[in-house]
């Protein structure tokens, strides 16, 4: 694999500096989740795109860390998630190198998804018809264990106040619901849109302009699938997904990766960068 500084240099240009990045200055919890986000995201973006050529070597951690303004913590776990993905090759004492893709990544139903730059309004239109079907099956047929993982999900959704952990929180809910549905194909269906699901669930749990009082959230659609109530459960289903095509505005006809990146640079970027945004 090439070793040489062409490709350090490469990834430099590319990934521009994060806007609230201050030399010096620990980033919190909360930023620390948003910014494995962002150098994960910019960095798999960049291997898909072709930018970063198959052997390239990635900078080091160090480098990396101060491009972001981010901990070397964040940028190994950044990391750790591109390795799971297959998508980078570590050699312990040399660094990380961009793996080849097989045709099986290449063609992943996320990058077919992304290919056609899907916006929010479509990925909800594909969402109401998948989950709506999906809660009906799951209240009839939800297991105790079933239940009992959708309420673990919401108890961890409602105590966490880090956005990232909500957002993960908020998909294993509608994962636990699909699961209960006892229909393999239905949940395979929603795990292929889960990564753009979590990006809308990135900014559903941080922006309070979407908590629009009187819609059904979670509780409430748990509450429904309890009572085994199929049709309460479905009205609130569809209820939760339509709210943001009344609270996204001009977001909603914007490519749903390119809304995440910029609501995640706002939330980085603090309270004086959101209202900017």
């Amino acid at each position: 694999m090439p070793t040489g500084w062409s490709g350090t240099a490469c990834i430099l240009l590319i990934m521009p500096p994060v806007p609230s990045s201050q030399p010096g200055r620990v980033p919190s919890v909360g930023q620390s989740g948003l910014l494995t986000e962002r150098i994960a995201r910019q960095l798999e973006h960049d291997i898909r795109s072709g930018a970063l050529a198959v052997g390239t070597k990635l900078p080091s951690e160090r480098e990396l860390a101060a491009q972001f303004g981010s901990s070397r913590n964040v940028v190994r776990e950044a990391l750790r998630r591109l390795e799971a993905q297959r998508l980078i090759e570590v050699a312990p004492g040399r660094g990380s190198f961009v793996r080849e893709q097989t045709s099986g990544q290449v063609r992943g139903y996320d990058a077919l998804y992304r290919a056609g730059r899907p916006t929010v309004r479509q990925l909800i239109e594909a969402r109401l018809p998948l989950e709506v079907e999906t809660v009906r099956l799951a209240t009839t047929r939800a297991t105790e264990d079933d239940l009992a993982a959708m309420r673990a999900a919401n108890v961890a959704l409602e105590s966490s106040s880090d956005v990232v952990a909500k957002a993960r929180a908020d998909l294993a809910f509608h994962d636990a619901i699909a699961t209960a549905s006892g229909n393999p194909v239905l949940r395979i269906m929603l795990s292929s849109i889960s990564g753009m699901m979590f990006e809308m669930m990135l900014r559903s749990n941080s922006d309070p302009t979407i908590g629009e009082p009187g819609v059904p959230h979670h509780p409430e659609i748990l509450e429904a699938i309890e009572a085994r109530d199929v049709e309460l459960a479905r009205r609130r289903m569809r209820e939760h997904l339509t709210l943001a095509l009344r609270t996204y505005g001009k977001d909603l006809d914007v490519q749903v990766d390119v809304m995440a990146r910029h609501h995640i640079e706002a939330l980085l970027a603090g309270p004086e960068g959101r209202a900017q945004g």
